[in-house]
């Protein structure tokens, strides 16, 4: 049954889909997170992210369908979401915005949004580990913090979980 999902799983080039766009005939969803949609996004795209796809969400119209997202992978998991609803065909964007992108074609950019809110945990956790190991020199008691941060990076990976992130969104620069 998996390959018959993986067989209705359909590709379209960036040529395709521009040609789609101009012409008014494509619904085409964005399942990246809302802060990557807000700092560049495809214009028409109609953000629906995989975090919280509902495959009831989608417009119904007679354009095609077409999900995309960085690279490709996201749209790929928010096809199989659709596959298990009962929509038989989903096609998605080859490569993502970033071979979008490769292509010249246009992106909305929006210079005064946030940088990404995993650019801002590897940031903040980062400056954690280096001020515990420098602070270190003066108190041994100091390596606790960046054993502490290390095992929040550790448990984050494995649970796909991260605490700090989860923090960081409810920033209000984030909002």
């Amino acid at each position: 049954m998996k390959n018959l999902l993986q067989d209705s799983l359909k590709t379209i080039k960036p040529a395709t889909l521009k040609n789609l766009i101009d012409t008014d005939k494509v619904n085409l969803i964005d399942v990246r997170e809302p802060d990557e949609h807000n700092r560049e996004h495809i214009p028409s795209s109609i953000l629906i992210p995989l975090s919280t796809f509902d495959p009831q969400a989608i417009p119904t119209n007679n354009k095609q369908l077409v999900l995309h997202c960085q690279t490709g992978n996201r749209s790929a998991q928010a096809a199989q979401k659709l596959f298990a609803a009962g929509v038989e065909e989903v096609t998605h964007l080859e490569g993502g915005l970033n071979t979008w992108k490769q292509q010249k074609y246009f992106t909305k950019i929006n210079k005064q949004a946030p940088i990404s809110i995993m650019r801002q945990v590897q940031i903040v956790a980062g400056s954690l580990i280096l001020t515990g190991t420098l602070l270190a020199l003066i108190s041994p008691w100091f390596l606790l913090l960046t054993g502490f941060v290390g095992s929040g990076l550790l448990y984050a990976g494995i649970s796909n979980t991260c605490a700090m992130a989860i923090i960081l969104a409810k920033m209000s620069w984030n909002q």
